[in-house]
């Protein structure tokens, strides 16, 4: 087993539904996990998807941008047309559309909009109707680029992200105690409820502890926000571990 992470402390700031995998994985490479959620992601109510909803009868293509879409989106859809043409953006939410029973998901080998909008079966989208699944607000760029390529482009806006209600007291103490060796975001929108739920006090400590995102956007955003040390990983759990795991053996070689 992996213990690239031994006496290491990660604080870990996904919503809670998805806080256990990555706390799971930062244990399995020999670590410690803290799991404070930073966001929130709750549930748009159904009777305000009737439109959005309305689309899907029409659509020739679907596609979900995160595992939190698969997961809204599907239980406000139910279930799919069997002629729609179904799209995820990365494994993660491929996986989450398995395990609610859609198969046959084309999915791209990044992680973003940008790798999406590579694939052949986005290009030719000229006259076609397409369906994207999300949380409300977003990047433009997937619909944006989608239209410029002559398709009709709808969102199904299935939840919502919120800053959640916490008590950072118990964290602020351990982390002024040296007891956080790193901490991981998914978002920017995550640093910044990350930062309003620390406080005054706790801004400092998160500038100087080394910061790791799966993303290259979400690190030039945390850049931007003042955090010293920005490590960008590959996507995902597994990436997320590894680029810690390789960033801790390189401070000591």
């Amino acid at each position: 087993m992996m213990q690239g992470l031994a006496h290491r402390t990660v604080l870990v700031t996904r919503p809670l539904q998805q806080a256990a995998a990555l706390a799971q994985a930062v244990r399995q490479a020999g670590g410690s996990a803290v799991v404070f959620p930073a966001l929130e992601i709750v549930a748009v109510p159904v009777r305000e998807l009737a439109e959005p909803l309305a689309q899907l009868a029409t659509a020739d293509s679907v596609i979900f941008i995160s595992p939190n879409a698969a997961q809204f989106g599907m239980a406000a859809i139910g279930a799919l047309p069997a002629a729609v043409q179904c799209f995820a953006v990365g494994p993660g939410t491929a996986r989450a559309l398995a395990e609610r029973g859609v198969s046959d998901v084309i999915t791209p080998d990044g992680h973003d909009s940008e790798a999406l909008l590579a694939l052949p079966q986005l290009n030719a989208v000229a006259g076609k109707r397409v369906l994207i699944v999300r949380g409300v607000g977003g990047r433009e760029l997937l619909a944006d680029t989608l239209r410029a390529r002559g398709a009709t482009v709808h969102y199904l806006e299935a939840y919502r992200r919120v800053r959640p209600q916490a008590d950072a007291a118990p964290l602020l103490a351990r982390w002024q105690e040296g007891g956080i060796d790193a901490v991981t975001v998914t978002s920017a929108e995550t640093l910044h409820n990350l930062e309003a739920l620390l406080g005054d006090a706790g801004r400092p400590l998160l500038l100087r502890t080394p910061l790791f995102v799966p993303h290259e956007k979400i690190a030039a955003a945390a850049r931007q926000f003042g955090v010293a040390r920005v490590i960008a990983t590959p996507g995902g759990d597994a990436g997320l571990v590894a680029g810690m795991i390789n960033w801790f053996r390189n401070l000591h070689e």
